[in-house]
């Protein structure tokens, strides 16, 4: 009553205030009454003094009461000085709660809340985690941007808390910051990649939300977290869950291919995707697949499954709409149990996902038909779910059903809801138009409701019929005789008048202009122009048939669940989803559980390693190699020390220093790999022997050569294993000198001397850091000297093919350990001429067996290769043991096209496609010349033969061994000497042809250069140049 008493006495600007003393004094006035007397300012002095007590007990009871104001919407602002006072209390229960204020009245009160940043700031090193939380979040909610250094420097200290509490404050804070200066994104990028390696379940979805609002396009930091994102789901807190669910959508409809295209034949290779049993099992293998789930596609479908069951409806609908947009169609039914079981919620819930339903229903009718019953409309129903349902029934009618629903409809029509009863007589238009057999049963019954007392259910049925019998004119002859029946009693003439009359003092203007234009035309008078004499073309001429549509026919374009789509507009903020690609992006850029699993085997599997790969190679090996194969294996381990110096640099270029032992395993296996290539080339050249007595002989005398080499090579790069701390400027300049002395050797011509000079030279930029090193060669420096020789006999003296620059190993994934059943696939371009065929591209593959039981017979099964491609397979391994690795090589001709090899990789059990696109400068091999001849087939290589374009980066990426260590890593060409220091030229040739392929770089004045390729292969200089520009242009 007091209460009540108390709003008439309100005056404007103090009526809240009063409100606040009345609530602080309540518990202390042995009356209510008594608060009516008391004067506002001694309320608020009460809360005041009970804050400035040197009590604690009391700040806390009016810290309690003050909260609780704010928790039921009261204004408490005006104590804002008195609480701020208490930001540096020891008591812990203090300090929270007015943490708590100061969030929610600290962008009000922003000058007395800058007084007390230092105390923020300490207690950042508070160490009580919900102080640094509650510090960290009243900061940001000082919306000053003088103090953005201080608030940026504060989230960067917290995303690195030992409190997962605190690091997702530091995910909330982002926001608010990024919102009060945009110009920090780059800063704050790097933090939201740094939280989003976060394994806490508390910091997923606020990061993610942050993710979402300051970089949605930065799709490239979600790549390394999205497996971990996966797993996690099911434990984030269910607001995390919506977001990063809303996230993976948008993220798998960039990453994974339609998987709506192959039909029911794609529904079946599905649904045996997780089948494990024995018998399907078989049946799988004998079935072709079309089309294969990308694992990680799979993953996110299987992990959000369990969500349909959670008790948020949020969580429910987010679910949906992911099943909705990258699920295969045959898996989308199991969202509608769920959403059905949604329908029991409040109203506001049943609102926005019956608007959702009526979308997908429009295009899968059969997902909603088992739950018919769950539409039908209740009296206790508010007008707009009746209307959802009615639109949703109208969907799912067919003419099984049609006469249920028709009996229901007519209930509906009796409704006392007049908006209802209308929408439902548009609705039975709608059925009438749609299913045929019912037509005529619709239209007599809507004839029979216009007999009906009331008005709008008459006026409704009139413009319903009138646009049936204008799509079907000619068979409702007999209706419109009733219609007309109906007018005996009034002539048409008086009518038109009144309903002209009626119109012309209607309030709507738009009425009033319709009724004076038609007046004009059908009522002609002495005022009246000439388009009176044309009434009947205009009002009888020809017009399309009325379309009765639903509503919901033009949503489908906005993602389900959204703002957007409930209000079927773009709403502020809107993200769209993309259309799938035709080609998933590579795979392997989300590849990181097989770097930590490889180092976690590798102490143990090691020597597996070492005897399942000479198990492999004694029972292929020939008897007249024995000999050949300890020299050989002398200068290999000569150069192991080298390798792993280098895999080890490589691995301290990644957040994670124990994948150096990842690395050493990889370059243990291509050391193998390289063996076995040596010992077949080596066989190859003697069998050439016997057929050409004269390169027989030539052939023998370069592999002694070799052999004396090795040894010391062997020796020098023992002596040099440990230089791993040289600088990188240090090693661009010495792969420049290399370079340039194997060019003046190449240009007084090639001879067994030169060769073992520039086999010392390799063994000098060895041991220097591996930038630039590769990690893994695929054939000895003297087998790669003596395939040198042999394609000098067969080419013309202006095309030589020259030693490839040992650039970074780029790894493919030929085939993940999912997909695989516990079998991985790798693959790298070692960039040597191929052993297997001149025109062939060398590929290595690395195989590994994650499982703990061995996999056998390993080879290639079909071949599925476009027109003129051709492959050389590896012979069959027997067996792999558990957690064994082994490399092996390849040649594929791609025709100098970069054309996608299919071929499946079996094993004793199963077959997994699998398959390799090249890189365009993969198709290359480097060519030695001089400037000369550069110049002279450039000459005979313009017009259509040549591309350009021009690039604008800083001065600094412009020097010459910036240009030659982008240029080198993107193709495999050689640097031809010039004699212009503002100009670059690269030359190779391709694998298949040998066409040439020049570059050349011209740098400009300011920060402009020009990138020409001229070549007769236009469609892969093109391509180069598209692969060159960007990353010339980037710092």
């Amino acid at each position: 009553m007091s209460s009540n008493s108390f709003s008439y006495n309100e005056q404007s600007g103090g009526g809240e205030a009063t409100e606040l003393g009345q609530e602080a004094t309540s518990t202390i006035s042995p009356s209510g009454a008594f608060g009516l007397f008391s004067s506002d300012l001694k309320k608020n002095e009460d809360l005041k003094q009970m804050l400035e007590s040197n009590k604690d007990s009391a700040k806390l009871d009016a810290m309690k009461r003050i909260v609780g104001m704010i928790a039921k919407g009261k204004n408490a602002s005006e104590l804002f000085p008195a609480v701020v006072k208490n930001v540096a209390s020891k008591n812990i229960e203090i300090k929270k709660l007015v943490y708590v204020y100061l969030v929610r009245y600290a962008e009000e009160q922003q000058d007395l809340a800058l007084l007390s940043i230092s105390t923020f700031q300490r207690a950042l090193k508070d160490p009580n985690q919900l102080i640094r939380a509650s510090a960290l979040r009243v900061l940001s909610s000082i919306r000053v941007p003088i103090i953005v250094p201080i608030m940026m420097l504060a989230i960067k200290e917290a995303s690195a808390d030992l409190s997962p509490y605190v690091r997702k404050n530091a995910a909330h804070a982002i926001q608010k910051l990024y919102s009060l200066d945009p110009e920090q994104k780059e800063m704050l990028i790097e933090v939201i990649e740094k939280l989003l390696k976060d394994k806490s379940t508390l910091v997923a979805g606020s990061v993610v939300m942050a993710f979402e609002e300051v970089c949605p396009d930065r799709i490239d930091l979600i790549h390394k977290n999205y497996r971990k994102l996966c797993n996690l789901l099911v434990d984030v807190e269910e607001w995390g869950q919506v977001v990063i669910i809303h996230m993976l959508t948008r993220y798998a409809r960039t990453q994974f291919v339609s998987p709506w295209k192959e039909g029911d034949e794609l529904e079946d290779n599905e649904k045996n995707f997780y089948e494990s049993d024995d018998d399907q099992k078989e049946k799988t293998d004998k079935r072709k697949k079309p089309y294969t789930m990308d694992p990680d596609h799979r993953l996110l479908i299987r992990n959000t499954k369990p969500l349909l069951q959670s008790r948020n409806a949020a969580v429910v609908m987010a679910v949906a709409q992911l099943y909705w947009h990258i699920s295969p169609k045959s898996e989308a039914g199991i969202i509608s149990k769920s959403l059905v079981r949604l329908l029991r919620s409040n109203r506001e819930v049943q609102y926005i996902v019956l608007q959702n339903i009526a979308t997908m229903s429009i295009q899968r009718k059969g997902m909603f038909e088992p739950y018919l019953k769950s539409f039908y409309v209740r009296s206790t129903d508010p007008t707009m779910i009746k209307t959802l349902k009615l639109e949703i029934l109208t969907n799912l009618a067919n003419e099984a059903n049609i006469s249920t629903l028709l009996r229901e409809f007519q209930t509906y029509v009796k409704s006392q809801d007049k908006q209802f009863a209308a929408a439902t007589i548009q609705t039975i238009g709608r059925c009438a138009t749609n299913i045929v057999e019912v037509t005529d049963t619709c239209l007599n019954g809507l004839v029979c409701l216009l007999s009906n007392r009331d008005e709008i259910v008459v006026a409704e049925s009139v413009v319903v019929i009138k646009k049936l019998l204008q799509m079907q004119p000619v068979q409702h002859g007999e209706i419109i005789k009733h219609m007309a029946k109906l007018l005996d009693s009034i002539t048409t003439k008086l009518l038109t008048q009144y309903i002209l009359n009626l119109g012309k003092y209607d309030q709507n203007y738009d009425i009033r202009d319709r009724t004076r234009f038609i007046r004009q035309l059908i009522v002609p008078n002495e005022k009246s122009g000439a388009l009176s004499k044309y009434a009947k073309k205009i009002f009888l001429a020809q017009k399309p048939a009325p379309l009765l549509e639903s509503p919901f026919k033009d949503r489908d374009h906005f993602q389900l669940g959204t703002l957007s789509h409930t209000l079927n507009i773009k709403a502020t903020g809107y993200l769209e989803l993309s259309n799938w690609p035709e080609v998933a992006p590579d795979p392997s850029v989300r590849n990181v559980e097989v770097i930590e699993l490889a180092k976690e085997w590798t102490p143990a599997g090691k020597a597996k390693q070492e005897n399942s790969a000479k198990k492999f190679y004694s029972e292929s090996e020939e008897e007249e190699d024995s000999s050949d194969s300890s020299s050989d294996s002398e200068s290999e381990s000569g150069s192991e020390s080298g390798e792993q110096g280098e895999s080890g640099e490589e691995g301290d270029s990644n957040e994670d220093s124990s994948e150096d032992s990842s690395s050493e395993q990889d370059s243990e296996s291509g050391r193998e790999s390289g063996l076995e290539n040596k010992r077949t080339a080596k066989r190859n050249s003697k069998a050439k022997g016997k057929s050409d007595s004269e390169d027989g002989e030539k052939e023998n005398e370069k592999s002694k050569t070799s052999d004396s080499s090795n040894a010391e090579s062997s020796s020098i790069e023992d002596s040099s294993s440990d230089s791993e701390s040289e600088s990188e400027s240090e090693s661009e300049s010495e792969s420049r000198k290399v370079t340039q002395e194997k060019e003046k050797k190449t240009k007084q011509g090639r001879t067994p001397l030169t060769k073992d000079v520039s086999l010392l030279d390799l063994d000098d930029f060895n041991p220097v850091s591996t930038p630039v090193a590769l990690p893994t060669p695929a054939l000895s420096p003297s087998l790669m000297a003596d395939l040198e020789g042999l394609n000098l006999s067969t080419s013309s003296s202006v095309i030589s093919v020259s030693t490839p620059v040992f650039v970074p190993t780029k790894t493919h994934v030929l085939l993940h350990r999912m997909s695989g059943k516990g079998l991985a696939a790798h693959y790298f371009f070692p960039r040597q001429p191929c052993i297997f065929g001149d025109k062939m591209v060398s590929i290595q593959i690395t195989l590994n067996n994650t499982t703990d039981q061995k996999i056998e017979n390993i080879h290639i099964g079909e071949k599925k290769l476009p027109i003129g491609l051709k492959m050389h397979v590896f012979n069959p391994i027997d067996s792999l043991e558990p957690e064994g690795s082994i490399t092996v090589s390849m040649g594929i001709d791609f025709c100098d096209s970069t054309q996608t090899a299919s071929f499946q990789l079996c094993t004793k059990d199963d077959c997994f496609s699998v398959n390799i696109q090249p890189p365009v400068g993969e198709l290359l091999l480097p060519v030695a010349m001089s400037e000369k001849d550069f110049k002279k087939e450039q000459g005979m290589l313009t017009g259509m033969n040549e591309t350009s374009a021009v690039i604008i980066a800083a001065p600094q990426n412009f020097t010459p061994s910036v240009i030659f260590q982008k240029v080198v890593n993107i193709a495999n060409v050689g640097a031809v000497p010039s004699g212009q220091d503002n100009i670059n030229r690269f030359a190779a040739k391709t694998v298949h042809s040998g066409s040439l392929m020049l570059v050349t770089v011209e740098l400009k004045e300011g920060s402009t250069a020009q990138l020409i390729i001229n070549t007769e292969k236009t469609v892969i200089g093109s391509v180069l140049l598209r692969e060159l520009k960007p990353v010339l242009s980037q710092g």
